[in-house]
């Protein structure tokens, strides 16, 4: 059933698509102030379920690409995405009926909104990776046969590109990554164009109604003075994403943290006091979640495991975004659900894309 999302949603939704981004896809704060202004200015936004979708609907995703420490400082005017939207609506000479996210992460949770919010169109309740990942190939569209060009790449400066590369998803993300970079570090795009029969097939359902409620449920908990990662549990647990485990406690001790080639990238340590599947690192008293660029030293965590679809967890999406894409050879998936007992004294992440 459709609903209608409000400026007084943001706050809890930005919440809970940080949760599930483990860190990843921008901050949402500047996602959810964009989206907030959006929504003063034109109005409340329909979500609709990927049920809903008419098969032969055409639906854009659109959101927000490159290095997340480069958004804290140049934040976006916000028009960005819809120019992305129309460059490839005019290259395809056909209007979208709805658009998504492509991750349900940070800003990339908000920026479909700040889109429906000024184009007036549905946003479908559903994305293609169901958390956040560093790269476009990276989604449950193109595991699942759904090509991602042609895409449109936005820039702050009116500019736009078209890049076309068929079905090849990894050499889309490879010059996206190059556009991005020389347009300063983040772009603003629109890819993997389909149809809801495509979505319905393809797509993680229901994550920003998920996202909601999980930023809800922290938000209760903590005003209750109840344990926030419990509430977490027990909203997860009727979910796609049923196991939530508690991974370690304890504070950061280290960050080191650059901006190369598009990305955010780097290390950080972690020493008790007390993977597709989602790592998320919570404060540890509030269970906000801290993104990459927000790690700082001495901060007090909990890291906590979250149980990914099953759709994410075939070998066909295990071979697109499993631990070898992360260059974690000699790391098997393990489901969060079935690992053995994490050692509390210390920890670390290993150098990845953040």
């Amino acid at each position: 059933m459709s609903w209608t999302l409000g400026p007084e949603h943001l706050e809890d939704l930005a919440r809970g698509a940080a949760i599930l981004g483990t860190g990843g896809g921008g901050d949402p704060l500047i996602g959810r102030l964009l989206a907030e202004q959006a929504m003063r200015e034109n109005g409340p936004v329909t979500i609709v379920g990927p049920d809903e979708i008419a098969d032969d609907a055409f639906v854009i995703p659109t959101a927000q690409m490159g290095a997340p420490t480069v958004i804290v400082e140049k934040i976006p005017r916000g028009t960005e995405p819809v120019a992305a939207l129309r460059a490839l609506e005019a290259h395809l000479g056909r209007r979208a009926q709805a658009t998504m996210p492509i991750e349900c992460g940070g800003i990339n949770s908000m920026v479909p909104l700040l889109v429906a919010a000024r184009t007036g169109l549905p946003v479908v309740d559903a994305d293609g990776m169901g958390r956040a990942f560093p790269e476009l190939q990276m989604e449950t569209f193109n595991v699942y046969g759904v090509p991602g060009s042609p895409m449109a790449v936005a820039g702050e400066n009116g500019e736009t590109c078209v890049i076309d590369t068929g079905s090849d998803a990894r050499r889309m993300e490879w010059l996206a990554r190059g556009v991005t970079v020389r347009m300063g570090g983040a772009s603003y795009i629109a890819e993997y164009s389909m149809t809801g029969e495509q979505i319905k097939r393809t797509a993680i359902p229901r994550t920003l109604s998920l996202a909601l409620s999980l930023g809800e449920a922290v938000r209760v908990a903590r005003k209750a003075h109840r344990d926030p990662v419990e509430a977490l549990r027990a909203a997860l647990a009727p979910t796609l994403y049923r196991h939530l485990r508690v991974l370690f406690r304890g504070k950061v001790t280290d960050v080191e943290r650059r901006t190369e080639e598009g990305f955010t990238r780097g290390r950080a340590r972690f020493r008790g006091f007390d993977v597709p599947d989602l790592i998320c690192v919570l404060g540890a008293d509030c269970a906000d979640p801290i993104t990459t660029e927000g790690l700082r030293y001495g901060q007090r965590v909990t890291v906590v495991g979250i149980s990914t679809p099953d759709l994410m967890r075939t070998p066909e999406a295990l071979a697109v975004f499993g631990p070898r894409c992360f260059g974690l050879t000699d790391v098997p998936f393990r489901p969060v659900e079935d690992g053995p007992d994490v050692d509390s004294s210390t920890g670390e992440l290993a150098e990845s894309p953040l």
